[in-house]
């Protein structure tokens, strides 16, 4: 099996901006609060968004799975106050549920927080355990900077997280850590605020001891691990400089990078330099980038051709595309060791 650990809903219907546009006119004009009513979408209108996009590329790309969220760009916690993240949240993960529930071979769901600037993480933990638990999702996704580009927050490894980790452990899912729109004009958001947030998040990990409280824990870095791999000496001298565990000893058990590269040479240092235990297997299709490459006429983002073009052992490529999936995931294992066991009846 073929999963693909990085897919966001970025082909929902209109009438997800159109909700999320009224939203936003309330926010000004309390009197329009009415407008913001959630969204109607018909099951007709989301199997069209996703049969001439996502569906059609998992069957042309020949992946089997795609791990899905919210658009992650759209998730924009910087806006509005607690109340407006919340609601939002609630909206997009509700069709996250539905999307999966129509395509359950082909997709299954992971969560947006109702981050908000300011805002206790530990207030996030009830939408995190109403998706796992009554919607049956099985991840969530973690902004680090809730400020929308101005880092406001502190680090991940602060004990102001610690609740949030704490119901993570709990109902034993992983957090892919993936920032949202940044409002800074100093950094584009998926060119310079996505890679920025990656490679801040790895350091903030090399250089405290969260694991140590939070043995269980597992935290995805996507896009690569952002500058981390071609910095990897940088990293390893840093960490010997100031006592720290190598970088490969600390993420052993707890920190993994999806494979969201663009290019063949990206993919090859990402492979020489992680191990192969802490890659996961992911494309963030229909996401940052859309376009057809000049140099070789496919996809930037159909990254399964750049690991189908290494000489991989059979170990290593079943790692990539399926064991580790299920090993940061307990609860896509237990879905898919369900269906194996239903099919085998």
């Amino acid at each position: 099996m073929i999963i693909d650990c990085h897919g966001h809903y970025t082909t929902a219907p209109a009438e997800l901006q159109k909700f999320r546009d009224a939203q936003l006119a309330a926010l000004k004009d309390p009197r329009l609060a009415a407008a913001s009513a959630p969204p109607h979408i018909s099951d007709d209108q989301i199997r069209e968004s996703l049969e001439k996009a996502q569906l059609r590329l998992q069957r042309e790309r020949g992946t089997d799975l795609t791990i899905f969220s919210p658009r992650a760009s759209a998730m924009a916690h910087h806006i509005g106050n607690e109340s407006t993240s919340l609601d939002w949240s609630r909206v997009c993960n509700d069709l996250i549920h539905r999307a999966c529930g129509l395509y359950p071979e082909n997709f299954v769901a992971v969560c947006q927080l109702p981050q908000s600037p300011g805002v206790p993480p530990a207030n996030s933990a009830g939408e995190l355990e109403r998706c796992v638990r009554e919607l049956g999702f099985i991840g969530c996704n973690l902004n680090p900077d809730p400020s929308g580009g101005h880092w406001t927050s502190p680090p991940l490894t602060d004990r102001h997280w610690y609740p949030l980790y704490e119901k993570m452990v709990e109902l034993d899912v992983p957090a892919m850590v993936h920032v949202s729109s940044s409002c800074n004009p100093n950094f584009h958001a998926t060119g310079a605020h996505y890679i920025n947030a990656d490679t801040t998040a790895f350091m903030q990990f090399l250089t405290a001891d969260l694991f140590k409280d939070f043995p269980t824990l597992r935290l995805i870095i996507p896009h690569g691990g952002g500058a981390v791999p071609f910095h990897w000496g940088r990293y390893r001298g840093l960490a010997q400089d100031m006592q720290r565990p190598p970088p490969e000893e600390m993420i052993r058990n707890n920190v993994f990078f999806d494979t969201c590269v663009y290019h063949l040479p990206g993919i090859e240092l990402l492979l020489k330099v992680v191990p192969v235990d802490n890659i996961l297997f992911g494309s963030e299709m229909v996401g940052a980038v859309r376009g057809i490459d000049p140099r070789t006429g496919h996809y930037y983002d159909d990254t399964k051709r750049y690991l189908d073009a290494l000489p991989l052992s059979t170990a290593d490529r079943t790692k990539l595309f399926e064991v580790n999936a299920r090993r940061v995931f307990p609860r896509l294992a237990a879905i898919l060791d369900r269906r194996s066991a239903a099919g085998r009846d």
